[in-house]
């Protein structure tokens, strides 16, 4: 039997049983904070370019758009909500598979979802279990996509998104089956943006979202794919992970679907950048808080787990000085200074370039890998700051908050939320938005939800 059967068979069998509480509660606190995010992406400069094409589109459908009135397609939706949830680098990752699910799964869960009337516990099932496959993806190749320059997010989740377009559109087993090789046709996503900080990447997800709900339509409508597309030679696996061996440690995740949950233990962001970016600003803020000003620092030594070197540091004079707002991001040296100059980093960190004290900063810090990081089981970082004023003092994070290890507990989600949905709906709105989340395990449907995120200012 190919990978992708017995991966459907795994999933139709995981669907008959009720997700566990702590499951179904991860689920929804994670849709609320994707919801969030999109929202908040979506009355930024960054989402422009989704608001401008959702003009387009968004011109009467069943699938909620973020930001929008009226509604569109399931995959235009998709496409457009997907990136807007990408857009500000807010949205959770599963750190060991380095997997940002939420970007793709709930894009696609929600618009299929609304499209296909399903009911508030469909919806939920069906996110959970997309990450659970998610997750598995990057779990079988630790590391083997990014070395090669793709992300697992996009090439990963365009498989996932057509599996639970799969299940909420209700889909036979053979095609399911064909809509996960259809999906392999459209899986891409590269990091060749890192070398401008450009605005795509937030498409990966969109694209992945849109890719996955295509191609169950397309399967639904006939179209055949590759079983193959897992364990094949021209498989995801081989493909886009170069690993002949990640078919066969894939195989080994897949029996414990439905019983071995992962989506409980991915991490929340709470600074809108690269997730590995997190622990240096936490670092940072430990220097200020300990009295460290930036006047009286000599040099700053941030000390990074070697495979986050390519994104967050190289090359790293463009990274003492990155030319947008928006390419700070993914940038080290920026957001260690921005730290310990401004006080804070949140979304106005990147919305404008940085300032040239900030830049000036950032010249006078440098950085060498971490020896023994534990990356990607856990996001660390070490600086190590020579001040002026007194002795050299050394801060260690061993692993990002917000991740399983250490977890925010709900408070600070919703207090994140809630921030974040104020750039695009009123308060009231956003109350109803709560209300519909809280309910949807035993919600009929998903309307009461679909109209509160449709309140826009």
């Amino acid at each position: 039997m190919t990978l992708a059967r017995e991966l459907v068979k795994a999933l139709r069998s995981a669907c008959g049983r009720p997700l566990p509480e702590n499951v179904a509660l991860a689920a929804r606190l994670h849709l609320l904070d994707a919801s969030g995010v999109g929202l908040a992406s979506a009355g930024s400069p960054v989402g422009a370019a989704y608001r401008g094409f959702a003009l387009g589109v968004a011109k009467g459908g069943a699938a909620t758009v973020f930001g929008q009135a009226s509604g569109a397609t399931s995959a235009d939706a998709a496409l457009i909500n997907g990136g807007l949830i990408h857009s500000l680098e807010f949205d959770d990752t599963h750190t060991a598979s380095i997997a940002h699910g939420s970007a793709v799964i709930a894009a696609a869960s929600l618009a299929v979802g609304e499209a296909q009337g399903a009911s508030g516990a469909a919806l939920l099932g069906a996110y959970a279990r997309g990450w659970e496959v998610l997750i598995r993806f990057g779990l079988a190749s630790p590391l083997g996509f990014q070395s090669r320059g793709y992300q697992t997010t996009s090439v990963g989740g365009t498989l996932a998104a057509a599996l639970v377009a799969s299940e909420l559109a209700g889909l036979t087993e053979d095609q399911s089956v064909a809509a996960i090789g259809i999906s392999l046709s459209q899986a891409s996503g590269v990091f060749e943006f890192l070398t401008n900080g450009s605005s795509v990447k937030s498409l990966h997800p969109g694209w992945a979202a849109h890719g996955g709900v295509v191609a169950a339509l397309l399967a639904r409508s006939g179209m055949t794919g590759p079983e193959t597309s897992l364990d094949g030679r021209y498989g995801l696996f081989r493909q886009f992970a170069g690993d002949d061996a990640a078919p066969a440690r894939f195989r080994a995740l897949i029996g414990d679907i439905g019983h071995q949950w992962h989506l409980p233990n991915a991490a929340y962001k709470f600074y809108p950048c690269c997730h590995y970016l997190h622990p240096f600003i936490e670092a940072a803020g430990i220097l200020a808080e300990r009295g460290v000003r930036a006047d009286d620092v000599i040099r700053i030594l941030c000390r990074v787990p070697a495979p986050e070197a390519g994104i967050i540091c190289d090359p790293w004079e463009s990274k003492q000085a990155p030319e947008t707002g928006h390419a700070g991001r993914w940038s080290l040296p920026i957001v260690v200074a921005a730290r310990l100059i401004e006080g804070k980093v949140d979304l106005a960190t990147f919305e404008s370039p940085a300032s040239a004290t900030v830049r000036e900063l950032a010249g006078r810090i440098r950085w060498e890998p971490l020896p023994d990081a534990r990356f990607p089981a856990r996001f660390e970082a070490e600086i190590v700051c020579e001040t002026r004023a007194g002795p050299t003092q050394t801060v260690r994070i061993d692993d990002v908050y917000g991740n399983h290890t250490r977890p925010p507990g709900a408070d600070p989600i919703m207090a994140k939320f809630r921030a974040n949905a104020a750039r695009s709906l009123q308060a009231e709105a956003i109350a109803s938005v709560e209300r519909a989340a809280e309910g949807l395990m035993a919600a009929r449907d998903l309307g009461a939800f679909s109209k509160a995120l449709r309140q826009v200012r």
